[in-house]
Order: C-alpha cells, then structure tokens, then sequence
C-alpha cells in the first residue's frame, strides 16, 4: 500500500474533519520521507510525528523540519540534548518513563530527522517565519502536498480550528512539484528574505528566541 490507495480528500477541516485520524497520520504510515514547515515546533508534537511515522522503526524514513525560531524553554533545552554531540542523548528524570521520547532519541541518533532554523532577514518581513507547507513521498515516489496548517494539533483535548488544502502527485502534479521546489530551495537556504541555519549552528550563535511564558498548544 502507498499514498494512493489512501482516500484523500481535496481539503479537510476541523468543523467536518478529524484532520489529525483522517489525514496526517495515514499519511505518515505509509511515507517513507516527510518535509515540513512550521510557524513553532514542541518536543511533544515531534515526538508524536515519530511514533505514527511507522517506517522510522525500520530505518528505512526520514523527516526534513523547518521551523521559526521561537521556542519554549523547556522545548529548547530538550531539542539542544536531542541534536547536540556534547550531550550523552540520554534523558533525565520522568522524561525517560515518556515512550515517545525515547523513541524520538532513537530516531535522532540514526540521523532520521533533521532540523533547520528559518529567520526573517528582511524589513518586508514580519518578525517570525510562518509557511505551513508539507510533503509526503511514498516508496512508489508518489508524493501528497499540503497548505494551511500550522501544525500538527495531536491534543486530544483542544485543536486549533483550522482547515488542510491537499494536493497529489497523481492528480496535479504541477502543484506538488511546486511545493516540492520550494521546500528544497527554503532547505538549502535559496530562499529571499529568509535565512534558514542548522538548529545547532542557530542555538549555538544565540539565534534562537525562547521564554517560559510562550503559550503555544502541542
């Protein structure tokens, strides 16, 4: 099975749509690569992504984030100890009894996911990167675009209302490619008005912004 032998819609959304059950998460079963923009990214929302992208266990998927560069605390300091050689990759405390966690750890360590910083260097920008694109590509190379989201609300309790235009490889294909093209020209940092750096080179240089107080949901 692969993505087209999924029954997509063109759009879902959250007054008719579990977008979540019905669309993201059928998707990551059966994508081998999985290229995202976020506005903001937590450790719990990676982690989930991780747990329901079931080609991670068999080493064989691999997952391209791009995210803005403002983060919870909390959420920074355990994304520095996922990608960072100077730590040990090992948690500390009730994180290490979290399963998602530790297969997130894995996951990281093999080299299965990789994440880059995108920051505004232009005035004709706001303050903050905000492109919600992503991209599934099976093992057929199909592949299935999507626009609109922010992110991936994986709460059982609240979700953002939001809604998820889709498009296929296999029903219009300039569109994908277009997406395609634009993620792999933000990727490698061909894109105007943005400066996009590895996590670590960002957090390294103080590029990154964080605070406690940022209410942002998973």
């Amino acid at each position: 099975m692969g993505l087209r032998e999924i029954e997509l819609k063109e759009e879902y959304r959250s007054d008719l749509d579990d977008i979540v059950a019905e669309f993201f998460f059928p998707c990551l079963a059966q994508c081998i690569e999985y290229d995202r923009c976020v506005d903001f990214l937590s450790i719990q929302t990676l982690a989930t992504i991780a747990m329901a992208f079931e080609n991670f266990s068999e080493g064989k998927a691999k997952m391209r984030m791009v995210t803005g560069h403002r983060f919870r605390t909390e959420d920074l300091n355990l994304f520095t100890k996922l990608f960072s050689e100077k730590y040990t990759k090992s948690f500390e405390g009730i994180l290490i009894k979290d399963t998602k966690i530790q297969k997130l750890q894995d996951i990281v360590n093999k080299g299965q996911i990789e994440l880059k910083i995108a920051i505004p260097n232009s005035e004709q920008v706001a303050e903050s990167f905000s492109e919600r694109i992503g991209i599934f590509r099976d093992e057929n190379d199909d592949a299935v675009a999507f626009t609109g989201t922010s992110r991936e609300s994986f709460s059982t309790q609240t979700r953002d209302f939001e809604s998820v235009d889709v498009f296929t490889s296999w029903n219009d294909k300039s569109r994908v490619e277009r997406k395609q093209k634009d993620f792999e020209e933000l990727w490698e940092n061909k894109t105007k008005y943005l400066e996009v750096y590895d996590f670590m080179y960002a957090q390294e240089r103080n590029l990154l912004k964080y605070s406690s107080e940022w209410l942002f949901r998973d």
